[in-house]
């Protein structure tokens, strides 16, 4: 029969909460972009166009809607327009924008 010193069961205790920690904070993109809705957020296309705006929908095929947006390439402003529809293809990510 084999004993545990007391070292060996603080770690394994650490270990629980740590992993009880891990699985708290696992969000799914699903949550993500669940929370970003109605949220400013930045889309990068895979051209490398970015477009910030307000993010009004978006459907399982990652086609987004998108209000107050700014167009924006090689990082400097280049349009801005009142309401964009993003095809979902085009998408390279999603992120959300600091206020």
């Amino acid at each position: 029969m084999s004993t545990m010193s007391a070292e060996e069961a603080a770690n394994d205790a650490n270990k629980a909460t740590e992993g009880e920690v891990v699985e708290q904070n696992k969000r799914s993109p699903s949550d993500f972009l669940k929370d970003v809705l109605g949220r400013p957020v930045n889309v990068r296309l895979n051209s490398g166009t970015d477009y910030r705006g307000v993010l009004a929908c978006l459907d399982g095929y990652m086609n987004i809607a998108m209000e107050q947006t700014e167009e924006y390439v090689d990082g400097q402003l280049k349009s801005k327009y009142g309401d964009c529809f993003i095809r979902g293809n085009n998408v390279l990510y999603i992120s959300s924008q600091k206020r």
